[in-house]
C-alpha cells in the first residue's frame, strides 16, 4: 500500500513467515484482481487518493495499482503503461524521482479533470488498501484474541510457580520477562484491533499514533520485535 509501510507487501520468495504474518498476506491478495480496463479518471482517483492516505504530494505505482484493486506485478504494469503515457502526454500527470523512486503525481490540469470527473459522478474506486488493512486486522484480531488470552493466563500461572521457587535464576526471570511482555503487547494489539480502532475514513490518512500497535504481521515474531 505505501513506501514506507510494507506490512502488505507480498514476501519475497522462499522467505517462511510467521503464522499472523501468512494469514496477512494471504487475506490482502485474494482481494486483489488481474487487471482489467479502468478509466483515465479512475487512475487519476487512484493517484489522489494514494497521495492523500500515504500523505505524499505523489505516488508509486503499486500504491496506483492497490488503489485500483489490482495486483501489482509486471503484467499490471505493462497493461497500464499506455493511459500513464497518454495522461503524461495530455499533461494530467507528472513524473517525481522521490527516493530514488519514479513516482507520479496529479498536475493542477489532472486534478481538475478528476474533480469535472467527480463531480458527474464518473469516479468510483473499490475498497482502499487502509481500508483493507484495518478489516483484514479486525478479522485476525477476533480469530485469535481468545487464544492470546489463554496464552497469557498461563503464563500468569508460570509467573506463581516462579515466585514460590526457593530460588529462580536471573536469567531465566528476564528471559520469562520478554516472554510475558510480548504477549501483553500482543493481546494489546488485537484488543485494539477489534475493538478500538475505528474505520477509516477515505477522506484522510488513517496513522496511528502509537507505533507498532496495528502491526498484526508481528503477533508471532519472537518477542513481538515490532514494538
Amino acid at each position: 500500500m505505501s513506501t514506507t509501510d510494507n506490512d502488505d507487501q507480498a514476501p519475497s520468495k522462499g522467505i517462511e513467515l510467521p503464522e499472523s504474518a501468512r494469514r496477512f498476506h494471504e487475506l490482502y491478495r485474494a482481494d486483489l484482481a488481474r487487471v482489467e480496463p479502468v478509466s483515465d479518471a479512475q487512475i487519476l482517483a487512484a493517484i489522489d487518493r494514494a497521495e492523500v492516505h500515504e500523505e505524499q504530494e505523489d505516488a508509486s505505482r503499486a500504491d496506483i495499482a492497490a488503489h485500483l484493486g489490482f495486483a501489482h506485478n509486471s503484467w499490471t504494469t505493462k497493461q497500464l503503461r499506455p493511459q500513464i503515457d497518454a495522461l503524461r502526454a495530455a499533461e494530467r500527470i507528472r513524473d517525481v524521482r522521490r527516493c530514488g523512486l519514479d513516482l507520479l503525481a496529479l498536475t493542477a490540469a489532472g486534478r481538475r479533470s478528476l474533480e469535472a470527473a467527480q463531480s458527474a459522478g464518473a469516479v468510483i474506486l473499490p475498497e482502499s488498501p487502509q481500508h483493507r488493512k484495518w478489516r483484514h486486522s479486525r478479522m485476525m484480531a477476533g480469530d485469535r484474541i481468545d487464544g492470546f488470552r489463554e496464552a497469557l493466563r498461563a503464563s500468569m500461572a508460570e509467573v506463581g510457580a516462579l515466585l514460590d521457587a526457593e530460588q529462580t535464576p536471573s536469567d531465566e526471570w528476564l528471559e520469562f520477562g520478554k516472554r510475558l511482555s510480548a504477549e501483553c503487547r500482543r493481546l494489546g494489539s488485537a484488543t485494539y484491533c477489534l475493538f478500538e480502532w475505528a474505520e477509516p475514513d477515505d477522506g484522510r490518512a488513517d496513522v496511528d499514533e502509537v507505533l507498532g500497535r496495528r502491526s498484526v504481521v508481528s503477533w508471532d515474531s519472537d518477542y513481538h520485535g515490532h514494538y
